[in-house]
């Protein structure tokens, strides 16, 4: 359900039954044409086998979530929640207030499967008040919708209209668990919450049911198919098309105030342009704002002798997107303080991605990188008197390394930035990695400017790389592999992009 919007009065216009009669009249009539059945929607299709398998007899509501008001009568740029992306095969900005419901055939014990249908709010006729009247949905101000043959056609499940929903969540909420994805929409949630409380009072509350399908549906996306992974690969490509753009402008970041903004600004013209947009927050942090891990304000000058570190990822309109993160000499070189840095992050990267690998552990990759890390930290004499590479990497007792690293190494990527979010420490942290797993390897080092237990030289220095990875059955694939990560590497790919 959509946020309530504010309606002032001072912009209501007046609306005649002749003016109703007049615009609804003398228009050309829509194409009969339907759109293919998408490669996304096939994908979906074999995801919605494998949860009906899982969860006989069950009924299963996964909402798109609604739009979300900015100001007054403005929203938001509408994102569907992340399982009915993956359950649908809709993304970019598609549909707000829609519903997947997969409704069980056949009785509760009964090995049956399940028909999906997709309850959404169709196109609306043209002698309708919504047609020209109603400035959130109406065609003349935010475009024509898909009808419900569209999304049949689309989609290869029943459309229905979004106003026949609660009956039909309803009607099986006495007899049968009903699951629901919460967070995707928490004031649809709420209404039938009370119906499932009291037709069925016998019965795990509903939040506990609906965590179960959550954690599952999020657990699903843990694997990539191969059409998933391609779009990895896709979203990976745009994005070095866009750290190009940003490296283009370099020259001209100095003369600008708030340097960073232009980065950002640059950026996200290729996300937009390239797919649906930035798949999070870009970061685009220069000189000591490196130092600060999630600096996305972008307020900041660029200075000539900076280093930018740029973390950032275009999503396509399939909403999987890449997040790439390298760190760039304004001047196009680096100074010898600045390449010592890097390239000891260089180091960890290399040891994290060998560690990537079928049956390792996730928590390996974090392990070798951070052993890296922490070598360079006791060669530099930056560790505490007395305390050796092993006694920092003690979990128990030392860790005096995490004050220059102080993040993870990696998480898992696909349709959110940090997918499968939900899933428990055996499932994520502690668990093998296996082939078509897609994740980030994103090791650093961060001296802030105020840090006196560094050197001078390097204070005001932070540095990251990161790659987005996937598993393979003997090994890994570096999506970003053909990108350049040595600082002669991003030196020599700075001049090139320029000479472009």
């Amino acid at each position: 359900m959509s946020e309530e919007q504010q309606q002032a009065d001072n912009r209501k216009r007046p609306t005649t039954d002749e003016f109703r009669a007049f615009v609804a009249q003398d228009w050309a009539e829509r194409s009969a044409d339907l759109p293919p059945l998408t490669e996304a929607a096939k994908r979906a299709a074999q995801r919605r086998a494998a949860v009906s398998a899982a969860h006989q007899g069950e009924p299963r509501v996964i909402p798109a979530g609604g739009l979300k008001v900015r100001s007054n009568d403005c929203d938001y740029v509408f994102r569907p929640h992340s399982a009915f992306v993956h359950l649908t095969g809709l993304g970019a900005d598609r549909e707000p207030d829609a519903v997947l419901v997969m409704e069980p055939l056949g009785g509760p014990d009964e090995d049956a499967g399940h028909e999906s249908s997709l309850y959404f709010r169709p196109l609306a006729p043209r002698d309708s008040e919504e047609f020209f009247g109603d400035s959130r949905y109406g065609e003349f101000w935010v475009g024509a919708r898909a009808s419900i043959e569209d999304v049949e056609s689309e989609l290869g499940l029943t459309g229905r209209h979004v106003e026949q929903l609660e009956d039909a969540v309803g009607k099986d909420a006495g007899q049968l668990t009903v699951r629901m994805v919460r967070d995707a929409d928490t004031a649809l949630t709420a209404r039938p919450d009370t119906v499932r409380v009291r037709g069925a009072p016998r019965r795990s509350p509903p939040a506990e049911a609906d965590d179960v399908l959550a954690h599952g549906l999020s657990h699903l996306r843990m694997i990539k198919d191969d059409w998933e992974i391609e779009q990895m690969q896709q979203a990976v490509d745009a994005t070095r098309t866009g750290f190009e753009a940003v490296i283009r402008e370099l020259p001209s970041l100095p003369e600008r105030g708030r340097g960073e903004r232009w980065v950002e600004g640059t950026f996200g013209l290729v996300a937009r342009h390239e797919g649906n947009g930035v798949g999070y927050d870009s970061i685009c942090a220069s000189g000591d704002h490196a130092n600060t891990l999630h600096w996305i304000k972008n307020t900041g000058d660029v200075k000539a002798n900076d280093l930018i570190l740029l973390d950032a990822g275009v999503e396509l309109d399939s909403l999987f997107t890449a997040d790439i993160t390298r760190t760039l000499p304004v001047s196009g070189t680096f100074d010898d303080t600045q390449r010592e840095i890097h390239e000891a992050v260089v180091a960890a990267r290399a040891a994290g991605i060998a560690a990537v690998k079928p049956g390792a552990k996730f928590s390996d990759v974090h392990a070798a990188s951070i052993r890296v890390i922490a070598e360079h930290l006791h060669a530099w004499g930056l560790l505490p008197d007395g305390v050796s590479v092993e006694d920092t990497l003690d979990t128990e007792h030392g860790q005096y390394h995490r004050r220059w690293m102080v993040h993870g190494t990696s998480h898992h990527l696909g349709i959110d930035v940090h997918d499968c979010a939900p899933a428990t420490r055996e499932e994520y942290m502690d668990a093998e990695l296996a082939p078509g797993m897609v994740l980030t390897v994103e090791p650093g080092l961060y001296f802030k400017a105020d840090d006196l237990k560094v050197p001078e030289r390097f204070r005001g220095i932070g540095v990251r790389l990161e790659d987005d990875v996937v598993v393979t059955r003997d090994g890994c694939r570096n999506l970003s592999g053909e990108w350049p990560h040595s600082a002669d590497e991003i030196e020599a790919w700075i001049k090139d992009v320029r000479a472009s």
